[in-house]
């Protein structure tokens, strides 16, 4: 524009000069000097004009630079590329392209399609088509396009036709694009919150900062019912509760930014449901609070799971009768609170005989109905617990009452012995109780119960009975419990030692064999006596243990005299019920003599009357297993329990001893008459026969008449140390007819 301006006044100049010049030269005839001063007079004014219009073109050129310039850097700091696309030629220039400034034009519809992405094509190619049929005013579309890189960016694309042909078809068409990928992962956020908020199971209000309602998500309106408009911009109210109450929980989240309470609330049906709110505040980039979420949870579902969680934490699933874990959260309420309350600890005698001869599903259907029966029993304040097993707990609450104790106790034997019927068995149990009274028995849950266990095992002595706990016993556990512990140490330490009883030939006086016995040397507390721990060792199981000390430590000796050429009878060792039942005792056996080298020939193992009779078809089926492998059997304290000769004659016995309770009856002839029975029994069997606890020479005349083969007794010797066993082995060597050993008596029992 600026340079045809300046064409113009040029061109005015000129024409003008021409006119003038031939005015004069009509006038003046071509007077030379005159044109010649018309000339400079003409070229004098123009050339100021010439240079002003000159110096207005540049000035103009430089701000055209600047313009564009300015353009230019506007372009860069939009980040927007600039298009012209030349529709006809398919010619596209790009401006401040960031993508595909590297990339040829590529042919065709849409301009560059080969960089856009194959799924986003058809959408591009619909609006350029809506807008070349002038359906939009402008063309705008969102799509993917790769970068020189191969990497995917989201762009806003906009543009308009600016040239068209006589038909209206376009021709030209420009336009921007912006790159909107953190736009679009922004709204993609957005959307993906949105849609979480809108499937949230919990209802969720949104409040604003003064706790209007804004909005709500579609969980609220399936909890409270109505529609989202009647909920809008309403205050934040809780129904059913005062308004100082909301007031309060707002006081409190302006304070605290947060809060969560249970509440009760009715849903859409009227129901009153437990309801957990939590609110919380939103702030902006400023730290000012825009808005309040408000949650509400339903607590109904959370609150079946605690009560079945409890059950099953708390129930026994047995008996359904509250655990042991409850017993101790109960017990320990009551303590605390220094309620008078008795509490009595009921054990089942025998109870495993029923589980292991009609199994533990018949036994846990007992059970159940004990359960059932007792707990009829109990009075409206009174709980009865399983603790485990076939053990339970009733606990009397506010009542030191002996009357009301004794009778309940009485009432729960009563019932516990009132047969039960079962898958065609008439089960008979009796019971054990224990006793004690809180605070007289014990300040503490575990101390109570620890006493009346032990009352109970007290109990247990006497059979289906109850005691109540006194100091006497509690002595007694003390002294039980270390009983256990020295057992415990002993055995790691080595204090159990073996000692040795002499079998003698009644009619040659020989030395036939020996019996092993335990001793329990202690180095601070002396010899303890068979009698107090064996019994104790039975309960605990420590005799297994035991059992496998002496027996091993009888190989031992027996091999090395053995070697020594001292001995040639064999060693009896005596074998516990709870040895009995191993399931690899042969195993256990076995090892014991492989690892001493000792012949099984050289062994016998005795084994008591009631031992066998508990399973007999069990124990033949051990004892025919022990026989194979060539140790001799023998039948220990026969006669003592509920001897069955019908059994008695299948087991693989080799031996039988007759108890020392019988031989010290035969001074009277009632007493020589049962003795004499038990060994025509035997010899009848063709057993041997043993006759144990001889200590006078008349009962060495009675069972000489009697036919008894081998005694054994402080008669002959007392239970002797390896030691002096083997000096005694010695002394028999070396004498034709063997010398008496002293028969006065040591301050150590027997124990067979």
């Amino acid at each position: 524009m600026i340079i045809k301006t300046i064409k113009l006044n040029l061109f005015a100049v000129l024409l003008a000069y021409s006119f003038n010049t031939y005015a004069f030269e009509s006038s003046f005839k071509y007077n030379s000097d005159t044109l010649l001063l018309l000339s400079s007079a003409i070229i004098a004014l123009a050339l100021p004009y010439l240079l002003f219009v000159i110096y207005k073109l540049r000035r103009s050129r430089r701000q055209l630079r600047l313009s564009e310039k300015r353009l230019k850097s506007t372009v860069e700091g939009s980040g927007d590329t600039l298009w012209d696309w030349n529709i006809k030629t398919g010619e596209v220039i790009r401006i401040n392209d960031k993508y595909m400034m590297n990339s040829p034009t590529i042919m065709g519809f849409p301009p560059n399609k080969g960089l856009i992405h194959p799924q986003d094509i058809p959408h591009v190619e619909h609006l350029l088509k809506k807008h070349f049929a002038e359906q939009s005013v402008f063309f705008e579309a969102t799509y993917r396009v790769k970068d020189t890189f191969g990497k995917w960016h989201w762009v806003l694309d906009r543009g308009k036709v600016i040239e068209k042909d006589a038909n209206l078809a376009p021709l030209r068409m420009t336009g921007t694009v912006r790159d909107i990928s953190q736009l679009k992962s922004t709204e993609e956020r957005l959307n993906l919150f949105a849609k979480c908020v809108e499937s949230f199971t919990d209802a969720l209000a949104i409040y604003d900062k003064n706790f209007k309602l804004v909005d709500i998500n579609p969980s609220f309106l399936t909890l409270f019912g109505g529609m989202r408009e009647q909920y809008l911009n309403k205050d934040f109210n809780l129904p059913g509760y005062d308004t100082s109450y909301v007031e309060n929980i707002i006081d409190v989240v302006r304070q605290t930014e947060h809060i969560q309470q249970e509440i009760k609330l009715r849903n859409n049906e009227r129901v009153l449901l437990p309801i957990e709110i939590s609110i919380d505040e939103i702030k902006n980039e400023q730290n000012q609070i825009t808005n309040y979420v408000v949650v509400y949870s339903d607590l109904t579902e959370r609150k079946k799971a605690e009560s079945q969680l409890h059950n099953l934490s708390n129930r026994d699933r047995t008996t359904s009768l509250p655990n042991r874990n409850l017993f101790f959260t109960n017990l320990h309420k009551l303590v605390q609170q220094d309620a008078h309350h008795a509490l009595l600890v009921f054990d089942l005698d025998n109870f495993k005989k029923i589980n292991d001869s009609l199994g533990h599903q018949l036994g846990d259907s007992l059970l159940a109905k004990l359960a059932m029966r007792l707990n009829k029993l109990t009075r409206e304040n009174d709980v009865f617990y399983r603790l485990g097993g076939d053990e339970f707990a009733l606990v009397m609450s506010n009542t030191n009452d002996l009357h009301v104790i004794t009778r309940t106790a009485k009432q729960f034997l009563a019932a516990i012995s009132t047969p039960f019927k079962m898958a065609g068995h008439e089960l008979a149990i009796t019971s054990s109780v224990g006793i004690v009274l809180f605070p007289e028995d014990g300040n503490t849950p575990e101390v109570l119960l620890k006493n009346a266990d032990t009352a109970m095992y007290h109990a247990k002595k006497k059979g289906n009975s109850y005691l109540f706990f006194n100091d006497t016993m509690n002595r007694q556990a003390v002294k039980r419990l270390q009983i256990e512990n020295l057992m415990r140490f002993g055995l790691k330490e080595d204090h159990f030692e073996v000692y040795y009883q002499p079998k003698m030939n009644i009619r040659t006086g020989k030395l036939t064999g020996m019996e092993a016995l335990v001793r329990f040397i202690t180095p601070k507390k002396g010899i303890i006596s068979p009698g107090v721990f064996i019994p104790i060792a039975e309960e605990t199981g420590q005799i297994i243990d035991i059992g496998e000390v002496v027996l091993n430590k009888a190989c031992r000796d027996v091999k090395k005299w053995l070697d020594d050429g001292l001995f040639n009878g064999r060693v009896a060792v005596n074998l516990s019920a709870k040895q009995f039942s191993l399931p690899d005792l042969t195993s256990r056996i076995d090892i014991i003599l492989q690892k001493n080298a000792l012949p099984s020939y050289f062994l016998e193992l005795e084994i008591t009357e009631g031992t066998v009779m508990d399973d007999p078809n069990e124990a033949i089926n051990i004892m025919r297993s022990l026989s194979a492998r060539g140790i001799h059997l023998a039948m220990d304290d026969f006669g003592t329990g509920y001897s069955s000769l019908a059994y008695l004659k299948q087991f693989p016995l080799n031996t039988l001893k007759v108890d020392k309770a019988f031989i010290d009856d035969m001074k009277n002839e009632r007493g020589r008459n049962m003795v004499d029975s038990i060994v025509t029994i035997a010899h009848n069997l063709d057993l041997h026969v043993v006759a144990e606890g001889v200590e006078q020479a008349h009962q060495i005349d009675i069972l000489k008449t009697l036919n008894c083969e081998t005694v054994q007794g402080y008669y002959y010797s007392k239970p002797l140390s390896k030691d002096e066993f083997t000096e005694f082995l010695k002394q028999q060597q070396s004498k034709a007819t063997p010398s008496l050993i002293s028969s006065k008596k040591s301050n150590v029992a027997s124990i067979s």
